[in-house]
């Protein structure tokens, strides 16, 4: 379930910074500029054309010992250190602008990304903050490593994590344990904490052709008596940054979380799994919630806010409204559909593109809840990532999701996902234009 807590923020003026890539060496700039209220978090690829790739878990690409998300061509390397930066000073919306494909690495941790926007100053908006409240223990197990989400009673995202380097003794085996609930502490227990690797394997991936312009000054390169020509900033400082890494990670749910969260040995691709499950979790709780059919908009009302009618109306009731962020609704598949008599006789599926359509509709009911858009039609301009991942046939009933990715006065874009039960059927990305009757 999600519980509103605090208000949106995002920072008062653009700020930039520079540097080079942690395991690419590539020099980027990278400016963070403003965003309204429910934007979330977007990288901008300047060099791509200004291709946008979301900061959600549904983007991530596999990569070892970071995180990378992709959007079509557009990549974003090592986006941990930033997302943690923003968890810890609460930022909900951000637009990332970046020349390259890799973030900096700076000094190894998300100190300099916080003094950056700090500097820019913090602002907030209207909009309540949306926190997930998990409800039920998720544990996941890989390889002997674990780790494990747990519902909590106090506001905040607790966390346990346990590093164990047993044959390593010049790290060892450490447990840390932090608790997000300000900015305060976060900037001066975690923020510091700087990447690490053992010198086996820095050696490693320089032969691969990663990091090779870094030195032992500019990372935490440890030998069996401790870090080379450098020296710690904290004791812990090893277990230190992967409660850093583990906080970015967390964040692409899109929305900060009230749990416990318990590591044991976890790395990128076990947070990520995780991230994965909670967001999941979060959906099916939704559905269940759905199925109490709260009735926000009936078919009645639906025909007075949507032009569309008989046989293109493709919703038939919305069950939830968040605002202009967020709308749930429902189309009930059945045998009698019209176009079922020709897609196909003997196979009734339906088309795929009248499952986008009904997203599409849904969307429009959405961009509706902004005074200044009822009466105006929402003309669908353009459509980027469709997947249909799953027939739809007689008897099933479409879930319908759309989430406001920006909502302007003459433009909307919009991220839409249809459901049948658990299994997700198809999603898009769809623009549109707003216009008034007289405009067509």
């Amino acid at each position: 379930m999600l519980r509103r807590m605090d208000v949106q923020r995002t920072i008062s003026q653009e700020t930039t910074i520079t540097g080079k890539g942690l395991f690419t060496g590539q020099s980027v700039k990278v400016t963070f500029r403003p965003a309204p209220d429910n934007h979330g978090i977007i990288f901008v690829r300047v060099d791509k054309q200004g291709a946008q790739v979301p900061a959600l878990i549904g983007y991530v690409e596999r990569r070892a010992r970071r995180t990378a998300l992709r959007n079509g061509p557009a990549v974003v390397e090592t986006t941990e250190h930033v997302m943690s930066a923003l968890a810890g000073l609460g930022i909900d919306n951000l637009l990332i602008e970046l020349d390259a494909s890799e973030l900096p690495g700076l000094d190894g941790s998300a100190l300099p990304y916080v003094q950056a926007l700090q500097s820019a100053g913090l602002k907030e908006g209207v909009e309540p903050r949306r926190t997930l409240v998990l409800n039920e223990p998720i544990v996941i197990k890989r390889d002997g490593a674990m780790i494990a989400a747990v519902p909590a009673q106090e506001p905040g995202l607790s966390l346990l994590y346990e590093l164990d380097y047993a044959a390593h003794p010049a790290i060892g085996r450490q447990l840390g344990s932090f608790t997000l609930a300000s900015a305060d502490d976060y900037v001066q227990q975690i923020a510091p904490a700087r990447t690490f690797v053992l010198e086996e394997e820095a050696k490693a991936l320089h032969a691969a052709g990663l990091g090779t312009h870094l030195t032992t000054r500019d990372v935490l390169v440890f030998d069996k008596s401790g870090p080379i020509d450098n020296s710690q900033r904290f004791a812990d400082e090893p277990v230190r940054h992967k409660i850093l890494d583990l906080i970015g990670d967390l964040y692409l749910m899109g929305a900060p979380i009230q749990a416990r969260i318990v590591a044991a040995r976890s790395g990128h691709a076990l947070n990520q799994a995780l991230t994965r499950e909670l967001v999941k979790r979060h959906r099916e709780q939704t559905h269940q919630a759905m199925a109490l059919h709260r009735n926000v908009i009936d078919i009645r009302k639906l025909a007075r806010i949507l032009p569309h009618r008989y046989p293109m109306l493709l919703v038939d009731r919305v069950l939830e409204i968040d605002g202009e962020r967020r709308a749930l609704g429902i189309k009930n598949v059945t045998v009698n559909e019209p176009f079922f008599q020709g897609h196909y006789p003997t196979v009734p599926i339906m088309p795929g593109v009248l499952i986008v359509e009904a997203m599409a509709q849904l969307s429009g009911v959405l961009i509706g809840q902004r005074l200044e858009n009822q009466g105006k039609l929402a003309i669908l301009m353009s459509l980027d990532r469709v997947k249909l991942r799953r027939p739809v046939v007689p008897g099933d009933q479409l879930i319908l999701e759309a989430e406001t990715a920006r909502l302007r006065p003459s433009i909307a874009h919009m991220r839409c996902r249809a459901y049948v039960g658990q299994d997700l059927a198809a999603e898009a990305e769809i623009k549109f234009m707003i216009v008034s009757d007289q405009q067509m």
